[in-house]
């Protein structure tokens, strides 16, 4: 921008820190400012030049760990910081970590691309977080309902103590939304002879949208929103006051995205005629994500398939082995299917969905977006031929109860 401009406050994350950062020369000691220098140097087409950092993380660490005060001129040996910087790419994520990281119970599954951190008492599994995070890769953590008051999560607790609140109830297979008493919706949760029915005599697939959330969380449930802070994963990111949760360092004027907590709770696919709907159509979130699954209900009645036919119906999904060999341990609990698919391939799958729509007959207006209106769930036909047509692979990720599924801003997914 114009030096006249320079002034101004930033109006977004990324103009703060570009511009800051646009004040830094290399290998300067007078910055006089709180970042530490981060360029590097290069050459194109012989000649010598400095980029940008393309990585958030450095200047951020900076901020948020270091907090140089911008009186005091920082003193930094630029080509030292530089030499010693790990490396980012693949090979080092994925090959050196074994070396790096042997202190850390850890898996790589979907063809290595989310990480699953197996122990979540590990106070160190930060440090592999990062590397992957820097990656934009999703991560699965197991194990966080053993931290947690199992009771309080319960279906009938929750009812007990709040059945008698309105919410917004959702029906799953035609989007249709309706304001009820929440009761209902819980009195049916594991038996399927109390659930709704549609016209045709089928069980509804209904769903509690974001009831409660955020600040009405914290307000109606305290003692369940004190239980989930302090079993959250990776506590230097995830939880409200971590060194390394950006949210939490942002000035005042910047318009903070929702960061709840949000409960989300739907009946599963089991009881109903239709296994290719979901609860969650395909969609993305604005900011990063921590999914924890608290609760897994055993729904009873007519037509319900047994936890053996639940089992074959997940084995015929494209899983990784890892996940079908957690499938057959009896003391792991499954409870909810993702797929999920990196934020690079949006547009292909943008005009995936376009193209599938008029295939379909239906109107495609330039002002909708099949992933913004949340308006499909990728079934198994479709995500074939996802991978033949456009190349883009299905990442499948099997919800354990007790697992949280860590997911960065932009990333794609279904539930």
């Amino acid at each position: 921008p114009p030096a006249s401009q320079n002034n101004e406050q930033g109006s977004t994350l990324r103009d703060l820190l570009t511009t800051t950062a646009g004040k830094l020369r290399l290998g300067s000691t007078d910055a006089g400012i709180a970042f530490a220098p981060v360029y590097s140097t290069g050459t194109a087409s012989g000649k010598s030049g400095r980029t940008m950092p393309n990585i958030l993380d450095d200047i951020i660490a900076s901020v948020v760990e270091n907090k140089i005060p911008p009186s005091r001129v920082p003193k930094i040996n630029v080509k030292s910081e530089i030499k010693d910087e790990p490396k980012d790419d693949k090979k080092c994520i994925q090959d050196d970590c074994s070396k790096r990281y042997s202190d850390i119970q850890y898996s790589w599954i979907c063809d290595k691309h989310v990480l699953w951190l197996r122990d979540h008492k590990n106070s160190n599994n930060w440090k592999l977080f990062k590397e992957c995070w820097k990656q934009g890769r999703p991560v699965l953590v197991s194990g966080m309902h053993k931290k947690m008051n199992f009771s309080l999560w319960k279906a009938e607790s929750i009812s007990l103590d709040f059945g008698n609140q309105q919410a917004d109830i959702l029906n799953c297979k035609d989007s249709i939304i309706s304001n009820t008493n929440v009761k209902e919706f819980w009195d049916g949760f594991e038996d399927v002879s109390k659930r709704q029915k549609v016209k045709n005599g089928e069980t509804a697939l209904l769903k509690l949208k974001d009831w409660p959330s955020g600040e009405d969380f914290k307000t109606m449930m305290p003692a369940r929103y004190e239980d989930l802070l302090k079993s959250l994963p990776l506590p230097e990111y995830c939880s409200p006051e971590g060194k390394l949760n950006l949210a939490s360092h942002l000035p005042g004027f910047f318009v903070r995205p929702d960061l709840g907590p949000r409960l989300c709770s739907a009946y599963g696919v089991a009881a109903t005629k239709d296994h290719d709907i979901g609860t969650t159509n395909l969609h993305v979130e604005v900011s990063d994500v921590v999914n924890i699954l608290v609760y897994v209900g055993i729904a009873k009645g007519n037509g319900v398939l047994s936890k053996s036919g639940v089992l074959k119906k997940l084995e015929e999904e494209d899983l990784d082995d890892l996940l079908r060999k957690r499938l057959k341990d009896s003391s792991e609990l499954p409870g909810a299917l993702w797929h999920i698919y990196a934020g690079k391939d949006a547009d292909k799958i943008r005009e995936f969905l376009q193209k599938i729509a008029k295939e379909q007959g239906l109107e495609v207006l330039p002002e909708h977006d099949p992933i913004r209106d949340q308006s499909w769930y990728v079934n198994k036909k479709l995500r074939q031929r996802l991978l033949e047509e456009y190349g883009v692979k299905t990442c499948t990720v099997i919800q354990f109860l007790g697992d949280a599924i860590i997911l960065p801003a932009g990333a794609l997914h279904q539930v």
